[in-house]
């Protein structure tokens, strides 16, 4: 590919939502050099392709939360909630897009995936050996163990309210 996505370029696209790792409509849209609509319309003219675990429509709810949660105050004047896609659902683009670009694109979308889970999978190696080490040395430790514990998994932040935005029910 010409223009190599960066993987890092990617993985900032990636968001977490109802549980699942997604990008996008807008994203793909942009990495694949087509106009979000265009994307969309073939999503729909094959929506077979697309079940419910492979793509689906945003509640405003959930666009909400995600403009609060990285401070976007806008998404370029949409009329329509926009689709995220899981990880199969990005594999699926390629084959409705059929361009030499989508199947490049998602090469570098899959190895960001598969980057993202390996790093998922060393932190909770790491995770259990430190609980492993935890039960074998005695209490002089326990102020490591508890340090560690700590920065493994940051308290909770208070969500932030960020004005000029109203709440929205779905």
């Amino acid at each position: 590919m010409a223009n190599t996505l960066k993987l890092e370029k990617i993985k900032d696209r990636i968001y977490l939502v109802r549980g699942k790792k997604v990008m996008l409509d807008k994203d793909l849209a942009e990495l694949y050099e087509v106009e979000t609509g265009q994307l969309i319309r073939q999503v729909r003219r094959n929506i077979e392709r697309f079940p419910g675990d492979f793509a689906y429509v945003l509640t405003k709810k959930e666009l909400m939360n995600l403009r609060c949660q990285f401070g976007i105050s806008s998404w370029g004047g949409r009329r329509y909630l926009p689709y995220v896609f899981t990880e199969q659902g990005i594999a699926m683009l390629s084959s409705v897009l059929n361009s030499k670009r989508a199947i490049e694109v998602n090469i570098q979308i899959m190895r960001a995936f598969v980057s993202l889970r390996r790093w998922v999978l060393s932190y909770e190696s790491l995770r259990r050996k430190i609980e492993e080490m935890e039960k074998k040395y005695d209490g002089n430790f326990r102020i490591v163990f508890t340090t560690l514990k700590e920065l493994m998994d940051p308290p909770p932040q208070k969500p932030r309210r960020v004005k000029g935005f109203k709440e929205y029910d779905e």
